[in-house]
């Protein structure tokens, strides 16, 4: 197979593009960011990466909170529109008609429209040169009651969560496995015997 090499770029994918919601109950804004995940398990630790210039900087640096809503991709036109447009001029939750719900444990809002969020607690700001990373701390995480069966299982695939790649937006498509099925076991298959006839 050929292939052609190119200059260092964002090229990983695909990517959550994230509404990202800051506030402090006064303020509020939600953007949509791209650069971020997961970077520990315990504690569950993740990031955001946010250009200086951008409205919610600020409010990311007072406030040292943001949730993570990851949106379904009923909701690729307002991702796109919240990741163009800024707070500064025009409130995006009015104008995409998104719910700012109450967080448990941010004072940040959640977004209402997105079926999972985590809430975050910012632990160190680290410049990286054309954006700032908010390395954060989950505090919380809730999930739409609708993504869970009667044993408070999480089905994620229900949420159709939407996915960005290389500048364009996509639908998730179908599940090809879970975690550790290429090494699990076949389970064996028992010939059965025939039915033991008593002797006469």
């Amino acid at each position: 197979m050929a292939r052609k090499n190119f200059n260092p770029g964002t090229l990983t994918a695909p990517l959550p593009p994230a509404l990202v919601s800051v506030g402090d109950g006064e303020i509020k804004n939600v953007l949509t960011v791209a650069w971020t995940g997961i970077v520990c398990s315990t504690p569950a630790m993740t990031y955001i990466s946010v250009r200086p210039s951008r409205y919610s900087y600020e409010i990311l640096k007072r406030t040292g909170e943001f949730v993570i809503n990851l949106a379904p991709d009923t909701l690729a036109k307002t991702v796109d529109y919240c990741g163009i447009y800024t707070g500064a001029k025009v409130d995006k939750f009015a104008k995409c008609g998104l719910s700012a719900v109450e967080s448990k444990a941010v004072g940040a809002p959640t977004v209402g429209e997105c079926p999972i969020a985590l809430e975050c607690r910012v632990t160190e700001v680290r410049p990286l040169g054309s954006h700032d990373m908010f390395l954060a701390e989950i505090v919380n995480v809730s999930v739409d009651e609708s993504l869970l069966d009667e044993a408070g299982k999480i089905h994620i695939e229900k949420a159709h969560l939407l996915a960005y790649a290389h500048g364009d937006y996509f639908a998730l498509g179908k599940c090809l496995g879970h975690f550790g099925f290429s090494a699990a076991k076949k389970k064996k298959t028992t010939a059965k015997k025939p039915p033991r006839r008593d002797k006469k």
